[in-house]
């Protein structure tokens, strides 16, 4: 563990520790004090800027605009991915910013905070339950109704899944919804969902053909992980190799990463692209997207193509893909064998 991450985490701690309490003095609605069909301005508060938190905030999105049908809602995140990720998103209102480098950006961090006083809102919510900076936003903003993102112990016990960090948050907000007299708890949880539309569909087919020429089913693998969560070249060459045992009829393509590198050293036809829809374009129109725990993988799963998504260092109930057929599987605790078990369930 390098020294950064340990002083993150060391940082974390602190930051929950002085920030657990807040929201116990806020002064919540009572049953029938609100008119849900007045919510109109929500804010959504996820100040994190990695590509995969950012994804699997998707489905906490989609869950007000089903209940809020004429709402606008503002994000609150950190860095510049949520544009491309919420761009067909047209109940997104506003995007505010966090710098990704607050201490280079000083006054960029200060007025997004800031910015937060200056609007008041119907409902605001955190995003997740362990962000520190989302509990203070979520204090500071002015609203009817607070969402902190508190662990109900009534959700731990009534839903198995409910440590998933895209599901808990509206299991959270259906609860807190349903004191207030709003019920929602027999919907189905929304999926990851960049909202991809037919032109860019079209064009990722296109490049996709380009890239196969031919008409089978196509594999895409994805390689690249950070850190401890990215397996070696020697475990990605064995499992392609048996990849291409097992589905001789079927394409298999490789996605590069930005780094533009290849752990099993550029076998397979590849593609590369930087644009995060794009790739999702092209993702879609394969049969089954292959790769350890990453930001790509959950780009994948909400581009609405079946994932398998391989963990080792990472909880899969925690970030495991889900919907559209998708699979989480713990590669300490399963074997190649139940890999290809998995996969072809998938593409029979």
């Amino acid at each position: 563990m390098s020294f950064k991450t340990k002083v993150n985490i060391y940082r974390r701690k602190i930051m929950r520790s002085i920030t657990k309490n807040i929201g116990s003095a806020y002064s919540e609605p009572k049953k029938g004090e609100i008119n849900f069909s007045d919510i109109k301005r929500v804010l959504i508060i996820r100040p994190n800027h990695r590509l995969g938190n950012q994804l699997l905030l998707t489905p906490l999105v989609q869950e007000v605009i089903n209940l809020f049908s004429n709402c606008e809602i503002d994000l609150f995140v950190k860095g510049g991915v949520a544009h491309p990720v919420f761009e067909n998103y047209k109940e997104i209102n506003n995007i505010i910013k966090l710098p990704k480098k607050p201490f280079n950006n000083l006054f960029q961090y200060a007025k997004s905070w800031i910015s937060i006083k200056q609007k008041s809102y119907d409902l605001v919510i955190n995003g997740d339950k362990n962000s520190s900076s989302g509990r203070l936003l979520t204090q500071m903003s002015k609203a009817k109704i607070k969402v902190f993102g508190d662990v109900n112990e009534a959700i731990q016990s009534t839903y198995t899944d409910h440590e998933h960090i895209s599901k808990y948050p509206i299991y959270n907000l259906r609860n807190y919804l349903a004191k207030l007299g709003l019920s929602n708890e027999n919907k189905s949880i929304p999926v990851l969902d960049i909202k991809l539309n037919e032109a860019e569909i079209a064009n990722g087919k296109n490049i996709l053909n380009g890239i196969i020429k031919n008409d089978k089913k196509t594999i895409c693998i994805y390689t690249n992980a950070t850190g401890d969560k990215c397996y070696s070249e020697a475990w990605w060459e064995t499992f392609y190799s048996r990849l291409k045992t097992e589905y001789p009829n079927h394409n298999i393509i490789e996605m590069l990463p930005i780094e533009n590198i290849s752990k099993i050293n550029f076998q397979a036809p590849h593609f590369y692209s930087k644009d995060l829809r794009e790739m999702g374009a092209i993702i879609h129109n394969t049969s089954i997207f292959i790769a350890a725990d990453n930001g790509v993988m959950h780009l994948a799963s909400a581009s609405l193509t079946p994932c398998v998504g391989f963990f080792s260092v990472t909880n899969p109930n925690i970030y495991g893909p889900y919907g559209n057929g998708s699979v989480a599987l713990h590669t300490d605790k399963t074997s190649m064998d139940d890999w290809i078990k998995a996969i072809s369930n998938i593409l029979k």
